[in-house]
């Protein structure tokens, strides 16, 4: 059993009531310090974060387990976005991994081995499992038609799901909804997701015409629906290297 598929061993931060991580409060003069630093430092990186889209992932070795996202995105050029994936958008919101999105050209040059770790987006797109949170259709309809032709990989750091009050363990390759058995996400899902963002998936479908995927959908892409096989990591124990190399 590859490390990603497997149940943490017993231990505090793999069980016990609520989600939120293990720890003690935060005192007030550390919060007083943060927020004195913030003022000083830039940070520029976070701060390039301009896009927040609300969609469903289901695990590569386990498509069942089907968990709400929130993406975070920075566009670094027209054909690259860098993103942090959250499990809600509250400010008590668990950083559980990261995604890359290509464009169809960045991923048509990638190797075949490389393809397999990523996703096409058109299809939650064009149900509507993808969203907006609180932009209006027409404002988003401009960018949804481009993440509809790209590709992500995603890689989860935390199982929360699986109710880990730590990120315990290797990530996890994440894949995306597709209208196959396991791919379908949950009906539950979508109604709680609708519920506290005030929103219809359904009645959004409609407005989701005539958004298009890939010019030509690449058949390596969403390797688990063509071979039904999944992708899971393992830890190794490996002898490190002793010597470096002579500057």
């Amino acid at each position: 059993m590859a490390s990603s598929d497997k149940v943490p061993v017993a231990c505090p931060a793999s069980s016990g009531d609520g989600k939120e991580p293990m720890g003690n409060p935060t005192k007030t003069t550390t919060a007083m310090l943060e927020k004195g630093t913030a003022m000083m430092q830039s940070m520029k990186p976070i701060r390039q974060m301009s896009l927040h889209v609300c969609s469903f992932a289901c695990y590569s070795h386990d498509p069942g387990r089907q968990i709400e996202v929130h993406i975070y995105g920075h566009r670094v050029n027209q054909d690259f976005l860098q993103c942090a994936v959250y499990d809600s958008n509250s400010s008590k919101a668990h950083l559980i991994g990261i995604e890359y999105i290509v464009s169809e050209k960045l991923f048509e040059s990638l190797s075949p081995e490389e393809q397999k770790l990523w996703h096409s987006h058109d299809y939650e797109i064009q149900m509507a499992l993808l969203v907006t949170p609180r932009v209006p259709e027409l404002v988003a309809k401009p960018e949804l038609k481009n993440l509809a032709k790209s590709y992500g990989k995603f890689w989860c750091t935390w199982q929360i799901d699986r109710g880990d009050k730590l990120p315990l363990g290797v990530p996890s390759l994440m894949v995306s909804p597709q209208d196959v058995n396991l791919g379908r996400i949950k009906p539950e899902l979508v109604k709680k997701r609708d519920e506290e963002h005030g929103i219809s998936t359904e009645s959004l479908k409609p407005s989701r015409d005539g958004i298009c995927g890939p010019e030509k959908k690449n058949l390596v892409a969403d390797y688990w629906v063509r071979f039904r096989k999944g992708f899971a990591l393992d830890v190794v124990e490996t002898d490190m290297k002793r010597t470096a190399p002579f500057p």
